[in-house]
């Protein structure tokens, strides 16, 4: 049964709220917070952060900030799930958005591609917006360094790959499609959403975030398959992630 326009206006609510749509207000009230302190160009912004000084219990956190992030994803799923009457069955959501491994060849290539496509236009406007100082100082990662450090790092990528991918894209764009919306605008939606959560980075990120946001929306329409945009991002912060904690210090990054 497809719910009603109102039901679904609560529903995009509550997933936004509980998810990418606060992230979104905490990341303005930041960027207001540091634009009140300082220029953006002496700000910075650290991705992860430690959060015990006794290892095992950082390790506990880290892990368990990873898991209740998933919840929102398992909430979409259940509402993306249709639902018939008794003794039918209803449309799997993993397959309804293309969140399985129906064809991981292709969608491992498509991610690929689509990193690099990403990857390295996002590294000159991180330099162009230093210059320009609308950019804080991002520091991918500021755990300290234990066995589990990387392990956790490209777990975290993962996260961000599904939780952002499957909510802001799979999701938004299906809602927004059933509340009438049209293609254009929901991608612009879509996009201006994941520019708005990165605001606490600055103004480069917000810019850059939106325009992967109307690629990947772009991509998402023709594919109907959310797998290789998840491959993409978590292979983008995972070089991030792991590459600056491996050598962004020795660079002189950190």
């Amino acid at each position: 049964m497809v719910p009603s326009r109102r039901r679904l206006r609560f529903e995009v609510l509550i997933v936004l709220g509980l998810s990418l749509g606060q992230s979104a207000v905490y990341s303005v009230v930041q960027l207001l917070d540091k634009m009140t302190t300082a220029p953006l160009a002496q700000g910075t912004s650290t991705l992860n952060r430690s959060q015990s000084a006794r290892e095992y219990f950082d390790l506990t956190y880290q892990l368990l900030d990873i898991l209740f992030a998933l919840v929102p994803v398992a909430l979409v799923i259940y509402f993306l799930t249709e639902r018939w009457p008794a003794g039918e069955h209803g449309t799997s959501a993993f397959r309804r958005i293309g969140f399985n491994f129906a064809r991981p060849g292709k969608d491992l290539l498509q991610g690929l591609g689509l990193a690099a496509a990403i990857g390295i236009p996002s590294l000159a406007l991180y330099a162009a917006g230093r210059a320009l100082g609308i950019t804080t100082a991002i520091i991918p990662s500021a755990l300290d360094a234990y066995w589990w450090t990387v392990p956790v790092l490209v777990l975290s990528a993962i996260r961000h790959g599904i939780v952002e991918e499957v909510i802001v894209v799979g999701y938004l764009l299906d809602r927004l499609g059933k509340l009438g919306w049209s293609t254009p605008a929901a991608i612009a939606a879509s996009a201006l959403l994941r520019g708005s959560y990165h605001l606490y980075q600055g103004f480069g990120p917000f810019i850059g975030n939106a325009v992967m946001g109307v690629v990947f929306a772009v991509v998402y329409t023709r594919t109907k398959r959310v797998m290789p945009l998840v491959i993409a991002h978590a292979i983008l912060d995972t070089v991030a992630f792991v590459g600056f904690s491996l050598f962004g210090k020795a660079v002189g990054l950190g």
